[in-house]
């Protein structure tokens, strides 16, 4: 009877031990660029609530959101130590290409490390003389069992450069906070000479900031005059839904690198987007415009992908390929909804928004890939062709069709169909997918 009591007894202990455990846990990250000539940054990372005796293991995001292929990010983090909260040295081993097991700490580890990094796009980092753009699961480590800790972020803002980010400031302009590692690994940030310009929209009792900030060679005019373009695109696309997507903390931002050594791409967010462009400039209203289009497509994804969100990538596994289905309707419907909210702007002539569409559909129509697999097939696909790199070649020409193209003539289609047999539109199914499947998700910080 005495031993069932005491081995209770010890149950209830271990039991209390790791829920104050869990909710003492916390990360603490700090980044400092002495070295950005070389690209390099010096981050640490500062785990506390370490269960007693439990090895931390930290690893190196092998994926990245909106990314579906893996990444290595792992490759370019060397120099890695561990102190625990008295600065006694830790041992750090290496359990797998990704990842760094520490042990000995006092429920405290600071792992310090440096990231190099030497490319702008969506996906991963760059650090030079002229910025640091981060995306967060290339340049920071994560530890298992973190999960759900809050996170801090402080960074060592050069002379004359400012933040742009969607993790939430505080009173310290160079300190910032996330809820959580998922909403904080999805909050790419630049480090800049960043130009901002930003305006409020209030719709149906929701009130929401939409801040441009703009790495570019030119003036703060452009940037306000390419951001009152911006505002009429995000009209169009808000009245699709007859609703604001609903911002975790009110405010949306695009992140804009328009500067001619950085790569093209886009990448959706929960809160923000990332835009870079070596080929675009604000410098005339003409390459404005033109600049807007990923613009509008990524915004789009504001409600399509980020909160109309499939079950197969939420919560996304940053340690492994993340695969999903619906990409024909994430990507595909879309890309079918970027060019015609420039054309309801008035940022496109009919005529080359049904040269955008009309395209899509005759490459669909004549692709051999049709025979092969269907757009959701061509969904699952994402892993071999988004962004990745393979030594072999692949039978694209026959086999592979973008779910971007096939998803957007889906779209095409079904707009059609609704106009001329139902007298309605596709803007009525999508604010009716919103309502069913997006509008009532978990309040406030849902996961990426």
């Amino acid at each position: 009877m005495t031993k069932s009591i005491l081995s209770a007894l010890s149950l209830c202990v271990i039991a209390i031990s790791s829920t104050q455990a869990q909710s003492t846990r916390r990360v603490d990250y700090q980044i400092s660029f002495p070295n950005r000539a070389q690209h390099e940054g010096r981050v640490t990372a500062t785990f506390t609530g370490i269960p007693r005796g439990a090895t931390l293991q930290v690893r190196m995001a092998q994926s990245s959101p909106g990314r579906y292929a893996l990444t290595g990010f792992a490759k370019n983090v060397y120099d890695v130590l561990a102190v625990d909260s008295r600065g006694r040295t830790l041992s750090v081993t290496k359990p797998d290409v990704n990842g760094w097991n520490v042990i000995g700490h006092d429920g405290v580890a600071k792992v310090s490390y440096k990231v190099w990094g030497d490319r702008t796009d969506g996906t991963f980092l760059q650090i030079d003389h002229a910025h640091a753009h981060m995306n967060m699961p290339a340049t920071f480590v994560f530890a298992r069992g973190f999960d759900n800790a809050p996170v801090t972020l402080r960074i060592d803002v050069p002379e004359n450069w400012k933040v742009a980010t969607q993790l939430v400031p505080t009173s310290d302009s160079s300190m910032f906070t996330a809820p959580n590692m998922q909403w904080f690994m999805d909050s790419p940030t630049e480090v800049g000479p960043v130009m901002f310009s930003s305006w409020t929209q209030s719709i149906n009792g929701k009130s929401s900031t939409y801040r441009v900030a703009v790495h570019h060679l030119g003036t703060q005019a452009e940037v306000d005059s390419y951001a009152a373009m911006a505002r009429k695109v995000v009209d169009e696309h808000t009245a699709v839904f007859d609703d604001a997507p609903g911002f975790d903390f009110g405010t949306y931002t695009f992140i804009v690198d328009f500067v001619p050594w950085v790569n093209g791409d886009g990448m959706e967010h929960r809160n923000s987007t990332i835009i870079t462009s070596s080929r675009s400039s604000l410098a005339d209203s003409v390459r404005r415009i033109r600049a807007l289009s990923t613009l509008s497509h990524e915004f789009f994804h504001a409600w399509n992908m980020e909160r109309i969100r499939s079950r197969d990538i939420e919560p996304f596994d940053f340690e492994r390929a993340n695969m999903s289905a619906d990409l024909w309707f994430g990507e595909g419907f879309t890309n079918y909804y970027g060019p015609l909210a420039r054309r309801r702007a008035g940022f496109l002539t009919d005529d080359e928004f049904l040269a955008d569409v009309g395209g899509a559909a005759i490459n669909t129509i004549n692709s051999p890939a049709r025979q092969h697999n269907s757009p959701v097939g061509m969904s699952a696909m994402a892993p071999f062709v988004d962004g990745a790199a393979f030594l072999d070649p692949m039978n694209s020409q026959e086999t592979h069709l973008s779910y971007y193209i096939w998803g957007e003539v889906v779209a095409l289609s079904l707009d059609l169909m609704l106009r001329t047999k139902y007298d309605l539109s596709l803007d009525g199914y999508m604010r009716a997918v919103w309502k069913k499947f997006g509008k009532k998700q978990t309040p406030a910080l849902a996961p990426a």
